[in-house]
């Protein structure tokens, strides 16, 4: 069963449709996950850049306070290697620093250890998934960060040009580097707590860098009581995400362009085994009656001088014979013809060139065609120079300048106006073969060299073929290494032009 050229071109979209409906569906969904993991990337980079200012700060500590005591910040499995222990630890040896620090400070140490040995441990941490762990374990480095933050804040004030500077090469590792600012936040309320107050206590960041509108801000609050916090401004991070999935794009466009085109082929390909499909059936009903109409009126011919004793008298016997001979010799030039469409195709096919004189070959064409045609034929033949001789094989070059002839009589009105002009440039010989009949449409004019085409008509239904004529003539062309093209206007004639 054959399924309708519609059909089909109707699944090839729906299939292509699908297809990118798919595909956008997959890439806005991948574009959503990468900018999420964007804004965390930005968030975990905050945090990270205040844990290591704090530590640079600690630093500072230890070496201004060697004489009075020591300020350690750790992080880290315990030494046996079963526990995870944060702490901080500020300590000093002087009396006087140790009561300044129990009034002024307030130290945090928290420890979070899963002992193997411990079964209760054990039965704890396995009754909750991993995400639950690892959110547990953000939620306590926090609450350590936000400890360290009230011990140390206390002595030495936060370093926002260099909180800045870390963030900025964090930021870069993720492959965000873009303009921005960043804002160090007092959020407090008035004495009867009847006010709140926003105070900006320093500001750091790109000083060329202006926010737009659009631009976005990511808080991020590291002490206890939420009244301090970073504030991270900048553009959206829109571009760069697109910019992160250029080359997803570009993979999932050129793929989408190579499936269109694929079924693009596969459609052209069809449409024109269809076109293909329709003039084989064509010619076949147009050979089939060319080759029954010169047998029938041979059989015809034969038959009256057999039955009907035509024969015993000259002049019909002479005139049945003529007519047999005439219609044979019709039935031979087609099948010869069509015998050597089939040669040509083969790998075996040769040409077997030789010295052609150009106006004697041309000349008997001529006068052939004179005698055979139903209408007057009048030809003009230019040769220049009178002597110019052509290298072709004798047989397919006769076959091409009889095709070309037989076209020009045949689409011509109630007589046939012929040019045949030949003439010798530099390396090539140029023919052109003129007349003035009805013409060919532009839009046919690019199919007329297909095989099994023909050119529709219109009125005149006595115009014989089988679309093989002008095919065959390109084909043999090439083959003598030539070219042919055709000009034509309709109602004022054709003029095709072989270059050999």
């Amino acid at each position: 069963m054959k399924l309708p050229l519609k059909h089909i071109i109707i699944l090839v979209i729906c299939s292509l449709t699908g297809i990118f409906v798919y595909q956008t569906y997959w890439l806005t969904g991948l574009y959503r996950t990468m900018k999420q993991e964007m804004n965390n990337h930005i968030k975990d980079a905050m945090r990270t850049s205040d844990f290591n200012e704090i530590v640079l700060r600690v630093n500072e500590l230890q070496k201004d306070n060697v004489e009075h005591g020591s300020v350690t910040v750790s992080a880290g499995y315990s030494d046996d290697g079963k526990a995870l222990v944060t702490s901080q630890t500020i300590s000093y040896t002087d009396s006087t620093y140790k009561d300044t620090l129990h009034t002024r400070t307030e130290t945090a140490v928290d420890t979070l250890a899963v002992n193997n040995t411990d079964p209760e441990a054990r039965a704890i941490a396995s009754s909750e998934s991993g995400l639950d762990v690892l959110d547990s374990m953000k939620e306590l480095l926090l609450s350590v960060q936000q400890g360290m933050h009230s011990g140390v804040d206390t002595y030495i004030d936060i370093n926002l040009q260099k909180y800045d500077s870390l963030l900025t090469d964090v930021l870069k590792a993720h492959n965000i580097d873009v303009p921005h600012h960043i804002l160090y936040i007092y959020t407090g309320t008035a004495m009867d707590s009847s006010k709140i107050y926003i105070d900006t206590l320093g500001i750091a960041g790109d000083s060329s860098y202006i926010p737009s509108p659009k631009a976005i801000r990511y808080d991020y609050e590291f002490n206890r009581h939420h009244s301090q916090r970073y504030q991270l401004i900048m553009e959206p991070i829109t571009s760069l995400v697109w910019k992160q999935m250029t080359g997803i794009l570009v993979t999932s466009f050129v793929i989408f362009l190579i499936l269109g085109f694929s079924f693009w082929f596969l459609i052209r390909t069809l449409l024109r085994q269809k076109t293909l499909e329709e003039m084989k059936s064509n010619f076949t009903n147009n050979i089939t009656h060319e080759l029954k109409t010169p047998i029938a009126v041979a059989y015809a011919a034969n038959d009256a001088l057999l039955n009907f004793n035509q024969a015993e008298e000259k002049s019909k016997r002479d005139q049945y014979l003529r007519i047999s001979q005439e219609q044979l010799q019709r039935l031979s030039g087609l099948v010869e013809q069509i015998l050597s469409m089939s040669m040509e195709s083969r790998k075996t096919f040769r040409l077997h060139p030789e010295e052609i004189h150009l106006k004697e070959l041309i000349t008997s064409l001529i006068e052939q065609h004179q005698l055979k045609a139903d209408k007057t034929v009048h030809v003009t033949l230019e040769i220049n120079p009178e002597s110019l001789t052509l290298v072709a094989d004798r047989t397919h070059f006769n076959n091409i300048i009889s095709n070309l002839i037989d076209n020009a009589v045949k689409y011509s009105k109630e007589s046939a106006e012929i040019t045949i002009c030949c003439r010798q440039t530099e390396q090539t010989v140029c023919i052109t073969v003129t007349d003035r009949g009805i013409g060919i449409p532009p839009d046919k004019q690019k199919h007329i060299f297909d095989k099994f085409y023909r050119v529709p008509t219109g009125n005149l239904h006595n115009v014989k073929g089988y679309g093989l004529g002008l095919f065959y003539v390109k084909s043999m062309v090439e083959k003598h290494g030539g070219t042919i093209s055709v000009k034509s206007e309709p109602g004022k004639g054709t003029t095709f032009t072989i270059i050999l």
